[in-house]
């Protein structure tokens, strides 16, 4: 591996675990940057794993330190997303091409058309203070399916858990976000683990990347306390609006 080439990941890891925690779809960063120095798209697919893992740690730690977690709903909605994890993955390790980019932008497009139906609004709270039995159940049911997307390609299964956590729980951007990270670093640890099984894990490069991904995941999470709901909404317009453009374009 070249210095230049190091360097590209761990600048890519940076900016991708900054845009992971605010709004999602960092992926879609060093998924293509990795496939453009010469990797295998299932083998680019594994690596990430390393940077995601390391990211979302990164980040679950900044937000415990500013006072922000709940562990007993993070840990059962995060249980209920390793065994779709688990068949993602295994689907994942056989996964070749692109074609899923337009897949993916579609699901972006959604995601975003979902998130801009008018909202009721409430004070910060716990979730299980707010929503009613069904809701908590039908969350924990649709985490099924966002394992399974995660582990399968993971780039932009944060708009999915947004979604999930914002418009179905109910809660506000700052808790989405909290919970989010502890979430995919859960499910990740499997998928990791079943990548690596299956020797699709480039462990220099996924290591330099997640230098990177945790020092974005660390700013991430302090800019998420700091600024607020307002900017966590903007920065997901724009990072939907700009990597749906660029999947659909590629």
């Amino acid at each position: 591996m070249e210095v230049w080439q190091g360097m590209l990941l761990v600048g890519a890891g940076a900016v991708a675990g900054f845009i992971n925690v605010m709004a999602g779809g960092g992926s879609t960063i060093t998924l293509p940057v990795m496939v453009l120095m010469g990797m295998p798209a299932p083998v680019a697919n594994g690596t990430n794993r390393i940077a995601i893992l390391s990211q979302n740690i990164a980040a679950v730690t900044g937000f415990f330190r500013q006072g922000f977690s709940d562990f007993k709903l993070s840990i059962s909605l995060a249980l209920c997303s390793v065994p779709g994890a688990v068949a993602g993955a295994y689907l994942g390790t056989e996964f070749s091409g692109v074609w899923f980019n337009r897949f993916l932008a579609a699901v972006m497009v959604t995601v975003m058309i979902l998130i801009a139906i008018k909202k009721k609004n409430a004070a910060n709270k716990q979730a299980d203070s707010r929503v009613g039995k069904k809701r908590m159940i039908l969350a924990h049911i649709l985490m099924v399916g966002a394992g399974f997307y995660g582990g399968f390609i993971q780039a932009g299964v944060g708009f999915i858990l947004m979604v999930i956590l914002h418009r179905v729980l109910g809660l506000d951007m700052v808790r989405v976000n909290m919970h989010k990270v502890f979430i995919v670093g859960i499910y990740t640890f499997v998928a990791l683990v079943i990548f690596a099984a299956r020797g699709q894990i480039v462990w220099a490069a996924g290591l330099l990347l997640a230098a990177g991904n945790a020092v974005g995941g660390w700013s991430g999470s302090h800019f998420a306390v700091k600024k607020g709901e307002k900017v966590i909404w903007l920065m997901l317009y724009v990072v939907l609006a700009v990597l749906a453009i660029k999947l659909i374009l590629s």
